[in-house]
């Protein structure tokens, strides 16, 4: 496996915008707004004004402060919202009404009628001001089942088609309607300069004129056009541009990382999308978590207030993302006026809420934030709330669209999303097998290829896209189901294997592969080698090596270095992460349409993953920015070079568990006393063991694992590869753990090593000694643990009990550690 765990994410470092300015790493963090470009800004409607007027003389202290802060649903209820006077909600990527991720859509309605009646209760003398609610729409109603899942960004910039952007952005407002909501954070016009960034896919592209093109499109479709009587209303939600700014120019690529770039080039890079977006009267902003040279955005005063707000008169609301502002220098997740200050309108407080309006409705009674500031953030809280009708329109099931259920993937939606898969899809290779022929038989391989949640990537349903089921897509079309479909119509057969074991010799093969789901830093990589862990390349090699031709069917999230796999391929196509509608890529493998898609990203030429940016100096893709071939193009290709220019073998010490997940190829599984280990992503409950994200220092970067007692439970990081550790000198096992439960029996951990082979440890004592004592870590030598073999390591580490225990793990590495005697 590449040297990709996120030991070593932590230290790569590279500059973000390939050509930056000699002067980017002294510059310090503060903006000069007059050189910036202007914008000309429409005026407010005096009638509208005239209404904040006379809201905010009637407001107290209590409410102006509850409307600057918005709390999860996961951790706010309707009483909250009534007794706090609260602004906003939203749904995390892990929040859902009742918490049921997978529940009917008329949860979301009842629930959106709870919070906006509560909002609405009377409270004396109070003016009533209904809650707004926010959710994460980035590639269609993603959060609900059944809904339009579109490709997501990166595919769509592929396509090089506002028209359809337009399209994209109706159809996801009205989705959103049909549910009761009205807010959603996108679109997302970030730029991303490093392809190892964990939200690559979440960008349009590596130039910003493609997100450029995309911005106005987007919010349009969102939002309608300022002047239409519909604008913000009826069919039309709120709109979010994000993330201000330069979230996608981080050194190398580390999510919520720092962006290290003269203000130049951040204007030349970053800033256009925004321009676009505002122009386009995008109704809110939400800041990065990212920094630029030296300066949290969450705390950005010459950015937030003197650039968006003065320089370019945005007259909405700036809205944080989750507990950003505690990123901000001497704040905290609960307590932090600095960032109200320098511009932010309203918190994203999560679970963290509470402890904000407390802090906040304390920093204005002591003149630590000015009421002046206050009223500001308050006034474009509620202009947008009066521009969009809230006052008006009464409860969300009450509003145009609300409980319309049939819209929710509706044949119409669906037919543009599948239009939209068309055009994303990039030919990299054709040597002469495509189009293949619907009569004939067709072998489709890979464990992409009926894989919904697959070829949907993060942001689905879940937050990271994982722990869904088939059953989760209705209406969906697998990339099996629509070669299928397309066969059957043309006198063919299809046989699904996932393996490419065939009963039948096939006229050719699809082999669909790719990257698991994830979002956001999980994302995160040190390099673009793909790991193949599931031996795809050799299902490849054997089906060529039949005589069968091969077509290549890549999801990803970002350009990789996959060489060995173009060249065992007759045909290769870029499908990124295509959403609900695989049909789409069968009408192009079957001609049925043209290949139109061309690289949004520069694809690499070896595996280092250092940036890679059309107009760099050096400037030595692959495939260059812009390349993409069509049917009409059959050149057979010369054969790549196959070494990828880093070391590719399993890193055997570092990190094997971080950020929420087993590390490189490694797998996170629990067992009970009479199951076979059940490899999981999200939350899971065998009954003897239950695992759920928790947050430790980013959202869901631990896990909380609770033995119930009821028989043996086991956590398990497995090692499908088996490693050899033999050679690496003395190695510990060690633990960033919180003890929140002491087990009163043993509790095993556990070094496995093959069949019949597993060293054990009781460290019950070790776990009863610091409970109860927050975040530690603890250290255990393998030494430590009677007959380890360290020659075939099939799992590092296994924790194994019969009685009740509760732990937090945020970490597990194998570090090197001198002789240390066991006790």
């Amino acid at each position: 496996m590449v040297m990709q765990n996120a030991w070593r994410a932590l230290i790569v470092a590279g500059l973000c915008t390939g050509q930056a300015s000699p002067a980017a790493a002294v510059e310090q963090g503060v903006a000069r707004p007059a050189h910036w470009p202007a914008i000309t800004a429409p005026n407010s409607d005096p009638a509208i004004e005239a209404r904040l007027d006379a809201l905010l003389a009637a407001m107290s202290i209590e409410q102006k402060v509850g409307q600057i802060i918005q709390g999860d649903i996961g951790s706010t209820t309707p009483d909250d919202v009534a007794q706090y006077h609260l602004g906003s909600i939203l749904n995390g990527g892990s929040s859902s009404p009742g918490g049921d991720e997978f529940g009917p859509p008329s949860a979301w309605v009842a629930a959106a009628d709870a919070y906006y009646d509560a909002s609405m209760r009377p409270n004396g003398n109070l003016p009533r001001i209904p809650v707004m609610w926010g959710s994460d729409a980035v590639h269609g109603h993603n959060n609900i089942v059944g809904a339009t899942l579109f490709p997501h960004n990166i595919g769509l910039g592929a396509a090089r088609n506002p028209a359809l952007m337009e399209k994209i952005g109706q159809i996801t407002a009205i989705e959103m309607r049909v549910t009761g909501l009205d807010w959603t954070f996108a679109p997302t016009i970030a730029v991303a300069r490093d392809d190892r960034w964990g939200r690559t896919y979440e960008s349009f592209g590596e130039d910003p004129a493609i997100a450029t093109s995309y911005a106005a499109a987007l919010v349009h479709g969102l939002q309608g056009r300022r002047g239409d009587t519909d604008w913000l209303k009826g069919p039309h939600i709120i709109a979010t541009a994000k993330h201000f700014l330069a979230d996608g120019g981080t050194d190398g690529g580390r999510d919520r990382g720092e962006a290290t770039l003269a203000e130049a080039d951040l204007i030349r890079l970053h800033a256009p999308a925004y321009v676009a977006a505002l122009k386009a009267d995008v109704q809110s902003v939400m800041a990065s978590f990212s920094g630029w040279n030296g300066v949290k955005m969450h705390g950005n005063t010459s950015l937030l207030t003197g650039v968006l707000k003065q320089r370019w008169g945005f007259d909405g609301l700036v809205v944080g993302d989750w507990d950003g502002h505690a990123k901000v220098p001497g704040c905290t997740p609960t307590d932090c006026p600095a960032s109200v200050a320098a511009g932010l309108d309203m918190y994203m407080g999560p679970a963290s809420w509470k402890g904000l309006y407390a802090s906040t409705l304390s920093a204005v009674q002591s003149g630590g934030l000015s009421m002046d500031r206050l009223d500001d953030a308050v006034r474009r809280i509620l202009r947008v709330k009066l521009r969009a009708g809230l006052f008006e329109t009464g409860k969300p099931s009450a509003r145009p669209l609300a409980g319309r259920y049939e819209l929710l993937g509706a044949a119409d939606h669906r037919a543009v999303a599948r239009q939209a898969v068309r055009e994303s899809l990039v030919l990299l290779k054709n040597d002469g097998v495509l189009p293949l022929r619907p009569g004939a038989h067709i072998l489709v391989a890979g464990d992409g290829a009926d894989n919904v949640a697959k070829q949907s990537g993060g942001w689905t349903l879940t937050w990271q896209g994982t722990g869904t089921r088939p059953e989760h897509f209705p209406g969906a079309t697998s990339i099996f189901a629509g070669v299928r479909d397309v066969v059957k119509a043309g006198g063919g057969t299809a046989e699904l294997a996932a393996h490419g074991r065939f009963t039948a010799k096939p006229d050719a093969a699809i082999v669909v592969f790719g990257e698991d789901p994830y979002a956001e830093f999980q994302g995160d990589r040190a390099d673009l080698y793909f790991d193949d862990a599931r031996g795809t390349l050799d299902t490849m090699k054997r089906l060529k090596a039949a005589g069968i031709p091969v077509v290549a069917v890549l999801l990803s999230g970002r350009p990789l270095w996959v060489n060995r796999h173009i060249n065992a391929a007759d045909a290769f196509v870029a499908a990124w992460l295509p959403g609900s509608e695989g049909g789409g890529v069968a009408d192009l493998l079957f001609g049925k349409a043209d290949f139109k898609g061309t690289l949004p990203f520069s694809w690499p030429a070896e595996a280092k993953g250092a940036p890679l940016n059309v107009g760099d100096a050096d400037y030595k893709p692959l495939y260059r920015y812009g390349f993409g071939l069509t049917l009409a193009d059959r050149t057979p290709a010369p054969t790549l070079p196959e070494d990828p220019g880093i070391v590719v073998d399993q890193l055997l010490t570092g990190l094997i568990f971080a950020r929420g997940r087993a590390v490189g190829t490694r797998l996170l599984q629990i067992d009970g006393a009479n199951d076979s280990p059940q490899a999981i992503s999200g939350a899971a409950d065998n009954g003897a063991i239950a695992v759920r994200p928790v947050d430790r220092d980013a959202q869901e970067d631990a896990r909380e694992v609770s033995w119930s007692g009821k028989s043996r439970g086991t956590l398990i990081i497995a090692d499908p590869r088996a490693a050899d550790l033999s050679g690496a000198g003395p190695l510990a096992l060690t633990l960033a753990v919180k003890v929140d439960q002491a087990p009163f029996a043993p509790a095993m951990l556990e070094l496995r090593c093959g069949p019949g082979c597993t060293a054990r440890l009781d460290i019950a004592p070790r776990l009863a000694a610091i409970a109860g004592q927050g975040w530690l870590a603890v250290t255990i030598p393998l030494g430590c643990l009677p007959d380890a073999r360290l020659e075939h390591v099939t799992a590092p580490f296994a924790l194994s009990s019969s009685a009740p225990m509760r732990l937090t793990l945020s970490s597990i590495a194998l570090t090197p550690v001198k002789e240390t005697p066991c006790r």
